[in-house]
């Protein structure tokens, strides 16, 4: 007997929300990270190395799930990610020492890299192109949500119980969703693009030649500098608040959570369906929603660390969050529409290599660092060069997109 496959819209609904639990699981700990340091008396090195730690099981093992994704079932793929990573939230609550935080955090990551690199590439196969970078915007709110979640679950739970609690709770519901894709039969690869070349299974040799695409990579090398600055702000900015203005925890956590909600929750949806609007009237809209939001957050990065003013540097980071948040769903949507449609899990894999080798797998520790030698008030600067770097980038990729129409026509 023959299982039934889902509908796009109940596909994207239970994607989403295993997102939610992904980033939730993700963000707990910068939410209790200062209770933790004073547990066990990490240094502000040792703190940025545990984000690292995370960052260096999920990009490292990314390329092995993107080959796999564009070659097995996926849904049994996303289930152990899912499962995996949730073992490793828990287990971090557990830990009694550095050397196995390090080691839960980067088994959070493992997990994570097999559900981040293959469910994009489901949803593309549900959508077609008119309508791919509305459904992926849906799917990446789940980026700003989980985050703020995790943040405010996890400052709460850490305020009223302990640091220890907060994994807990936070990494048990997902042994049991862990289950919940695999009764159902998969859309067929490359379906909603006709299907033919999603046929052909992509070889090693097929996946470096990724490499190769002018496009595809102005877009990744943007998404590297815009990642740099995001790890290091996430993993710091509750700390920030704390150490720099004097925000209790519970506060700090709450008002960074509350912020990601709204202005992520905002941003990402206003970015989505805007750069959709504007793709429809322009060949480079997803490009240069991208590169101008991300252009307008400079500034205000900047505003927010520099002023002594307690107010202003939190209006400012919540006007700057909602920014960069803009480009989140077209961003995604271009790493799939830049590559063949057989590459799309090893192009997002690839993907999330580059963006985590050379760009928030070293910012948190690089802000740690600094931060032990200048103070994290000065720390935080080098962040808003990044942002800058990916805008032009990504205008970059905007002025190649219209010239190539251009010639076409």
């Amino acid at each position: 007997m023959s299982r039934r496959e889902l509908s796009p819209r109940a596909l994207l609904f239970i994607l989403t929300g295993l997102n939610l639990f992904n980033y939730l699981d993700r963000f707990v700990l910068p939410a209790v990270l200062t209770r933790l340091r004073g547990d066990l008396g990490l240094n502000g090195d040792q703190a940025g190395t545990l984000a690292t730690a995370f960052l260096a099981g999920y990009f490292v093992t990314s390329p092995f799930f993107g080959y796999l994704g564009d070659r097995w079932p996926r849904k049994w793929l996303i289930a152990a990610g899912i499962f995996i990573w949730s073992v490793g939230t828990v287990m971090t609550g557990f830990a009694h020492s550095y050397g196995e935080m390090l080691a839960w955090r980067a088994l959070v990551g493992v997990g994570e890299a097999s559900y981040a690199t293959i469910s994009p590439g489901l949803i593309s196969d549900a959508y077609p192109a008119a309508r791919r970078n509305n459904a992926l915007t849906i799917f990446y709110v789940a980026i700003p949500v989980g985050a703020a979640l995790g943040n405010i679950l996890g400052g709460w739970i850490a305020a009223h119980w302990t640091w220890r609690d907060a994994f807990f709770w936070a990494g048990a519901p997902g042994l049991v969703l862990a289950l919940v894709l695999l009764p159902f039969a998969e859309p067929r690869r490359g379906g909603s693009d006709g299907g033919t070349a999603a046929a052909t299974k992509p070889r090693v040799r097929d996946v470096l030649k990724l490499f190769t695409l002018p496009s595809y990579l102005l877009v990744v090398l943007g998404y590297t500098a815009y990642t740099f600055a995001q790890g290091g702000f996430g993993h710091w900015a509750p700390a920030y608040l704390q150490e720099v203005h004097g925000v209790p925890v519970e506060s700090a956590g709450l008002f960074f959570g509350a912020t990601l909600v709204v202005s992520g929750l905002i941003g990402t949806l206003i970015g989505g369906y805007a750069a959709t609007a504007w793709q429809r009237r322009h060949p480079s809209g997803y490009a240069l929603t991208m590169g101008l939001s991300v252009l307008i957050s400079v500034p205000l990065a900047f505003i927010a660390f520099l002023t002594p003013d307690k107010s202003l540097s939190m209006a400012a980071l919540g006007a700057c969050m909602f920014f960069t948040f803009i480009s989140t769903g077209p961003t995604n949507t271009l790493i799939l529409e830049t590559v063949p449609v057989n590459l799309r899990a090893s192009a997002m894999a690839m993907s999330i290599f580059m963006i985590h080798l050379f760009g928030d797998l070293w910012s948190p520790k690089l802000v740690g660092r600094l931060a032990d030698t200048s103070g994290l008030g000065r720390a935080v600067l080098i962040l808003p060069g990044a942002l800058f770097v990916a805008a032009i980038l990504w205008l970059v990729l905007a002025g190649r997109q219209a010239r190539h129409r251009a010639s076409a026509v």
